[in-house]
């Protein structure tokens, strides 16, 4: 067993029974307390457990900063996975955008791509294409934190479109689980946007994966493609698999993306 083969079992003990202490720890994966205990400090810098005297805890559900604070997290990462999503995008397509500082950067990207009609939630998604696509930008109940539409009235205009991508980001990206998301509204958004979408892509910087937040947004099976910028752990790459969804693993200091004239 690999160093992370046992530090992924460990988060799954934990996370699926409750503290659990250095000895028990030691005794069952066979290896020294000092070993252990530098295993918990890992998953705990990730977010995966919370380190306590003596042992582990479950990690709290993750909440995020403000969106001028997340546009400052992982830029690199979010760089990468936008340069990559370009690659994937034919012209002329359809595409469901929503709201985060990653899908942010994927439009100013996808800018580049000529032909597209995009429908989004998110005022600065629609600012970054400009008159470059076709954009319709949704109604609803304006939030300011975000710059983003939500709500009864949004979901009900997503209704009126079909598309051939739903691209969005996530705060945690969990094998069990699947996609979740720290706001209920923006999760409420995505979730529509899947179910009018022929496909499912969702962009997450490697910090999101094997941790939980408070509301789903789909299952791993309802995930058709990942686009990240590190190859996930090995037990949630597996999972992916098995549930059929494919991951693409971005190239880390991209060409800079350059806006069309």
């Amino acid at each position: 067993m690999t160093p992370g083969e046992r530090r992924s079992r460990i988060a799954d003990l934990v996370a699926d029974r409750g503290r659990q202490s250095v000895e028990r720890l030691a005794e069952r994966f066979a290896v020294s307390p000092e070993t252990i205990r530098r295993d918990l400090a890992r998953l705990s810098e990730e977010g995966r457990v919370r380190k306590v005297h003596g042992g582990a805890l479950k990690a709290p559900l993750h909440t995020e900063g403000s969106f001028d604070e997340r546009l400052a997290e992982d830029a690199p990462a979010k760089a990468a996975i936008a340069v990559r999503l370009r690659e994937l995008i034919r012209p002329g397509e359809i595409l469901f955008i929503d709201t985060g500082s990653t899908t942010l950067a994927a439009a100013r990207a996808l800018a580049a791509v000529p032909g597209l009609t995009v429908v989004t939630n998110a005022h600065a998604v629609a600012a970054a294409f400009g008159a470059r696509a076709h954009v319709f930008l949704l109604g609803g109940a304006y939030r300011a934190d975000n710059r983003q539409t939500v709500g009864p009235l949004a979901i009900e205009q997503i209704g009126r479109f079909q598309a051939d991508r739903a691209i969005l980001t996530v705060a945690a990206l969990d094998a069990k689980a699947g996609a979740m998301d720290a706001d209920f509204d923006e999760a409420q958004v995505a979730r529509a946007m899947i179910a009018n979408a022929r496909t499912t892509v969702v962009l997450a910087a490697a910090s999101k994966f094997d941790r939980r937040a408070a509301f789903a947004v789909c299952r791993p099976d309802e995930i058709d493609l990942v686009v990240t910028d590190r190859p996930p752990p090995s037990e949630l790459a597996m999972d992916l698999h098995i549930a059929g969804a494919s991951v693409l693993v971005a190239e880390r200091d991209p060409a800079p993306i350059r806006q069309p004239a």
